[in-house]
């Protein structure tokens, strides 16, 4: 359905593709057992996310940085990392990619995925030893401030 809905807004010249923003969310499912069955629904799965635990599946979201028209979604076990998702994400045509520190690392499925993409996801800003690195973290925060007005809206 999203190809059909890109390829018109492409034909109208209104999809821009400079950028994709990727994330996940999770969708949160009943973890109980007292259904007719007496089991769990198979696909779902939990997962940790901080220190809370979470059972249901995920959805994998891909948004036009500057539009913020989504025009990628994937859905998955709550249990399957955000970046196994990832080239499903993208178009091909972005010139950068951002997401947060679950997708540190993906320079080369970026590339493959999308050839002219700089990686501009976040970076881990704490060392082995837990100490934080404040430039890391002040590029992080620039990083995550892309495409957005101050109200938190998408620019146009």
């Amino acid at each position: 359905m999203l190809d059909v809905v890109n390829h018109d807004l492409a034909s109208k010249g209104l999809r821009i593709t400079t950028g994709t923003i990727v994330d996940a969310t999770i969708i949160a499912a009943p973890s109980s057992t007292k259904n007719e069955k007496k089991r769990r629904d198979p696909e779902m799965h939990r997962t940790r996310k901080g220190n809370q635990w979470h059972f249901g599946a995920k959805a994998h979201i891909g948004v036009d940085s500057k539009s913020g028209a989504v025009h990628s979604v994937c859905t998955s076990a709550a249990s399957v990392s955000d970046v196994h998702m990832l080239p499903d994400l993208l178009h091909g045509n972005e010139k950068k990619v951002w997401g947060d520190g679950g997708y540190h690392g993906q320079t080369e499925v970026i590339r493959e995925a999308a050839p002219a993409a700089q990686d501009m996801t976040n970076r881990r800003a704490k060392n082995n030893k837990g100490e934080v690195n404040e430039e890391e973290r002040r590029k992080n925060r620039n990083k995550s401030r892309c495409g957005r007005r101050p109200s938190g809206h998408f620019a146009s």
